[in-house]
């Protein structure tokens, strides 16, 4: 009896340990053979900008990696909520997922009544890099320089408009940050893309966004805009003459645009993990590295945990500006 008891308890862990094993190797193998077919990449932004621009970069190179393809799929509109409640109702099988950015961090306290949650419906997978904006403007704007912008708004308030590629979007919240911390007013000029904005700053028909530097920077060689100041700590290094809004006039303003990847929510680990490694192989390579830092953009390396700590990092962020600047979604 006794020793009925003692040979029990051994079996059943034997048993435990079998379905441990059993289970480690099916994860193992179900990452090895994956992907067996096309792999959907959503944008939930529009074509041209720096999320869909690094995204296919980024997507070329898996696809070079897995023998695979890996497809990007725009889904624009409504500050990226459209394409993202695409995501987080996809199967999470390991064939969709979403391409991200800081939009959908700040999106977490500044629009609450989406229909999904970032840290709720989602798994982190990687990020891809990260860039400085630049503060362009129409080149027959009479305001050149921060402080004339700052002047101008002051005396004729809302005189001034900026565009931005949607409500939410860090195109948006570099210029309410800019009318926060300045103490000045600006219309808000939302489209449903970068490039639809960007189209319309050239063009004359809005004074003035803030875009990606990597984005507009052949813009302002050719001088089809001009540039007002760079929104990070220091000035970039392909922009040296350009000022940074801190510099220029408003003390202590940075504002940048990062990106990123993560699945619908329950992706098998070993997928997540698997893409995860070969996002990283990409963000480390020397060569690409090297062209990135020419552009204004650096490239981001973390593993799954990482990256999820930088996301409730950057949400919680982001809430404390949102409250204290009162910044609301048009």
């Amino acid at each position: 009896m006794n020793l009925t008891r003692c040979v029990t308890p051994s079996r059943r862990l034997i048993a435990a340990a079998a379905m441990v094993g059993a289970l480690v190797t099916s994860a193992s193998a179900i990452a090895q053979e994956w992907p067996a077919r096309p792999v959907k990449l959503v944008v939930p932004f529009a074509a041209g900008g720096s999320a869909d621009v690094f995204g296919r970069l980024v997507a070329t190179r898996l696809q070079e990696t897995f023998g695979q393809s890996f497809v990007i799929e725009n889904r624009p509109g409504a500050g990226s909520i459209i394409g993202t409640d695409v995501v987080a109702k996809s199967p999470a099988d390991g064939y969709t997922f979403l391409i991200m950015s800081n939009t959908h961090t700040i999106n977490e306290s500044l629009t609450t009544n989406k229909p999904f949650q970032l840290m709720r419906d989602f798994d982190p997978v990687a990020p891809i890099n990260e860039s400085d904006l630049v503060l362009v403007a129409r080149t027959n704007l009479p305001a050149s320089t921060v402080a004339d912008i700052l002047s101008s708004a002051k005396a004729k308030p809302d005189g001034m408009t900026y565009a931005s590629s949607g409500s939410g979007t860090p195109y948006h919240l570099a210029g309410e940050l800019l009318k926060s911390m300045a103490g000045i007013k600006m219309v808000h000029v939302p489209y449903k893309g970068s490039s639809q904005a960007r189209t319309d700053v050239l063009g004359g028909q809005v004074d003035m966004m803030f875009d990606a530097i990597p984005t507009m920077v052949s813009q302002v060689a050719g001088g089809k805009v001009k540039a007002i100041a760079t929104t990070g700590r220091n000035r970039s290094p392909i922009m040296p003459n350009v000022p940074t809004v801190s510099e220029a006039g408003v003390p202590g303003y940075t504002m940048t645009i990062w990106i990123g990847v993560m699945a619908p929510k329950g992706t098998p680990a070993a997928i997540v993990n698997r893409l995860n490694a070969e996002i990283n192989k990409v963000t480390a390579d020397a060569d690409l590295r090297k062209r990135w830092s020419a552009q204004g953009t650096a490239a981001m390396t973390m593993s799954v945990a990482e990256f999820g700590k930088f996301l409730n990092a950057d949400i919680a962020q982001w809430a404390g500006v949102v409250k204290s600047a009162g910044i609301k979604a048009d």
